[in-house]
């Protein structure tokens, strides 16, 4: 595990199946994750998001009234929440692309297969921890930033550096400030 040591983090996973809930658990807790809090619904998640504030969510895409996309959607939104930018890990059997960007565009930071693995998980989880994403806020989305990778530089200038304009003010190639 490259030395890492997650028994500071407090980790909720949301899942409807009670197999799955305690899978991800036990795997966590094999990574030495002292503090795992589980929910069984989007509602029970929304509570113990307030009461535990979590450093990271696992989040099944549930069907049970709430999917896990408007709970996504919530967590980044609504001005109840505890923690807009709390990295949100999308768990999901159905890995079509429409789904993935689905996940992407509600504001989740990583998306994970089902059947979960070991190493997905950790891959994951290091992931959210070594490389965090900024935040983007335009007036249709707030979340990580969608875009995963550098472009090569083609002798134009970037738009989304404050190096681009002369107004300090940092924005995207639509024009929302970010």
């Amino acid at each position: 595990m490259g030395g890492y040591r997650f028994d500071r983090l407090r980790l909720l996973v949301v899942d409807d199946n009670a197999h799955m809930r305690r899978l991800v658990a036990t795997i966590l807790l094999a990574f030495g994750v002292d503090n795992v809090y589980k929910a069984d619904t989007a509602d029970a998640a929304w509570q113990a998001l307030r009461d535990i504030n979590p450093d990271v969510v696992f989040l099944d895409c549930m069907a049970d009234g709430t999917s896990g996309l408007d709970l996504v959607r919530l967590v980044r939104t609504s001005a109840a929440s505890p923690n807009p930018f709390v990295p949100i890990i999308m768990m999901s059997a159905q890995t079509r692309p429409g789904r993935v960007l689905q996940a992407r565009d509600a504001g989740c930071t990583e998306f994970l297969a089902k059947p979960v693995t070991v190493n997905g998980i950790m891959t994951r989880l290091i992931s959210v921890i070594e490389n965090p994403r900024p935040f983007v806020r335009t007036n249709s989305y707030f979340g990580p930033c969608r875009r995963r990778r550098e472009l090569a530089h083609f002798g134009v200038p970037e738009r989304r550096s404050n190096k681009a304009n002369d107004t300090g003010v940092d924005t995207d190639p639509i024009g929302a400030v970010a």
